[in-house]
């Protein structure tokens, strides 16, 4: 087992904890189970506990609830890997490990909650805040409607964001985020993208359900990367540094298995020199988004959270899903009409890939054009 060092509390974290390996295996089943995925619209049971016991759930946390404290890096490369199999399932795989990173955050009562009894339970995270929370003197009152909640219907946990009024009800609301058991929420289902189908990405209603104050905890406590309850290091990255590196890998992993797809069906063709050429062109687009996104990985394990650095992150993942839409385009048109049969892989990665891209933290305008842009030109007067 490797162990590298790192800048804060135990100032170590363990980069090779045996997921890369497994999910190897899970990239596998995944695949072989991938078209029944789709067409269901759900992941088989199966695929979910082999992603389970892969360690993707546990990988972010603390070692003294049995979590693996995993690095960023070993996670990246294992979530690409599984999206060669199914991008789905690397989905899923990638939101219930920063679910639990998110969870982190949680007071040490709101951690024995949810890992008292295990590191490997899912949680899955609704980020952008809507519903309402009221103080009372047993904790919160939460109602809202939380849209694209992906892998809610095998998560343990919901954790969700929403308004809280200021310090003395008349103030500007803040965001807290509030964790809430399977039972407590009704899941609606409402996901019905061409891409990505697997996800379950559905919608979760809270009405009126009573939240004790160690399941919440101050959304601005995980944005600037703070964290009370734990040192553990991965538990105190600000959001704006993890940038859109939680989505796109997942795509990294499409791409490279349209890749596998398309050189599929033009070996054994009469050899097709425009075919040839536009898939070495994808092949170095998806390498390209790939060096990236490794790149990503790397601040966040060394820590090093300069603004430029920050930014930086921003920028790649959003320039890695404008080269993988390139790429699996060009894939498409490699590979011709025998790659859009239902029954071929490619198909299906393109709108996997095409849909995953829409992501609002995979947009170039939204995501990274300011905080980048004032890196590169200067702030604007």
């Amino acid at each position: 087992m490797t162990v590298t060092s790192v800048g804060r509390g135990s100032g170590e974290i363990r980069t090779d904890t045996g997921l890369r390996q497994a999910a190897e295996k899970a990239r596998d089943l995944a695949g072989r189970h991938a078209a029944d995925a789709d067409a269901a619209r759900a992941l088989t049971p199966e695929v979910v506990d082999a992603l389970r016991e892969a360690g993707f759930a546990r990988h972010f946390v603390a070692s003294r609830w049995g979590g693996t404290e995993g690095s960023f890096a070993e996670l990246t490369e294992s979530v690409v890997t599984v999206g060669e199999g199914c991008a789905a399932a690397a989905w899923c795989a990638s939101l219930c490990a920063y679910s639990a990173r998110f969870a982190a955050h949680l007071p040490e009562r709101g951690h024995e909650a949810l890992w008292g009894e295990g590191p490997d339970t899912v949680v899955a995270t609704a980020l952008m805040p809507a519903g309402r929370a009221r103080r009372t003197d047993e904790g919160w009152r939460l109602s809202g409607r939380w849209a694209y909640v992906s892998g809610i219907d095998f998560a343990h946990w919901a954790l969700v964001c929403a308004a809280v009024d200021g310090g003395n009800g008349d103030g500007p609301p803040r965001m807290h985020f509030f964790a809430l058991p399977r039972g407590t929420y009704t899941v609606r289902e409402t996901w019905d993208s061409v891409g990505m189908r697997a996800t379950g990405s559905h919608t979760v209603v809270v009405e009126d359900v009573l939240v004790p104050e160690h399941l919440s905890f101050d959304r601005a406590d995980m944005l600037y990367g703070r964290n009370a309850t734990s040192d553990v290091a991965s538990h105190n990255v600000p959001f704006q540094a993890v940038g859109g590196l939680t989505f796109i890998a997942p795509v990294v992993g499409a791409a490279v298995g349209a890749l596998g797809a398309t050189a599929g069906l033009l070996t054994g063709r009469r050899r097709n020199q425009t075919g040839e050429l536009k898939a070495v062109r994808a092949s170095g687009r998806i390498d390209a988004a790939r060096h990236l996104v490794a790149q990503n990985a790397q601040v966040l394990d060394t820590r090093e959270f300069t603004p430029e650095a920050m930014a930086r992150n921003e920028r790649n993942a959003t320039f890695s899903a404008e080269l993988l839409q390139e790429a699996v385009a060009l894939l498409v048109g490699a590979a011709g009409t025998g790659g859009l049969g239902e029954g071929h892989a490619l198909q299906r990665f393109w709108r996997d890939i095409t849909s995953a891209t829409s992501h609002v933290a995979l947009q170039y305008d939204t995501a990274a054009r300011k905080n980048y842009g004032a890196v590169l030109l200067g702030s604007e007067v």
